[in-house]
C-alpha cells in the first residue's frame, strides 16, 4: 500500500510541476515557432524558417528500400531545410491544399513536444527554449500516403 501511495504522490507532483511549466506565453511561443516552420515552408520564407529552427536541427525520416525491404534513416540539417525553402519550398502548394494543423503534446520547463500536420506529411517536433526563444531542435516525419 505504501508503494502505491508513494507512486500516486510522485505522479501528482510531476503533474503539478508540468502544469506550472505550461504557461500561456510558452504555449503561444511554441505554436508560433511551429507555424513559422510550417508557413515558412509554404511561403518560401527563409526568415520564418530560420526563426523557427535551431541551427543544429536534425530532421529525420525512416525510408524503406523497395529492393531489399530494409529501412534506412535519412537526415536533413537546418541548412538543408532552409536551402529547400530558399528554392521555393512548398510555394507550389495551393492555398486551398495547405494544411497547417499544430498540436502541442507536452511542455515541461524548457522542453516541448508538438505535432504539425501538413498537406503531404506529418512532423513530430521537439522544441527547446533556447536563449529565451522556442526553437525546433528535432523533427521525425512521415509522408502521408499518396492519393490515387
Amino acid at each position: 500500500m505504501k508503494v502505491l501511495v508513494k507512486a500516486i504522490f510522485i505522479a501528482i507532483i510531476t503533474y503539478a510541476l508540468s502544469l506550472q511549466a505550461q504557461t500561456a506565453a510558452d504555449s503561444a511561443a511554441i505554436k508560433k515557432a511551429a507555424l513559422d516552420y510550417v508557413e515558412g515552408w509554404y511561403e518560401g520564407n527563409t526568415e520564418r524558417m530560420e526563426r523557427a529552427v535551431h541551427p543544429e536541427l536534425a530532421k529525420r525520416i525512416v525510408r524503406t528500400d523497395p529492393n531489399s525491404g530494409r529501412n534506412r534513416l535519412e537526415q536533413m540539417s537546418a541548412m538543408t531545410l532552409v536551402q529547400g525553402v530558399k528554392r521555393g519550398g512548398g510555394k507550389d502548394t495551393s492555398v486551398e491544399q495547405q494544411q497547417k494543423d499544430v498540436f502541442i503534446f507536452d511542455i515541461f520547463q524548457s522542453t516541448a513536444s508538438a505535432k504539425a500536420i501538413m498537406s503531404g506529411w506529418i512532423d513530430y517536433m521537439h522544441l527547446a527554449k533556447w536563449n529565451g526563444e522556442w526553437k525546433i531542435v528535432n523533427v521525425l516525419w512521415e509522408l502521408k500516403p499518396q492519393k490515387k
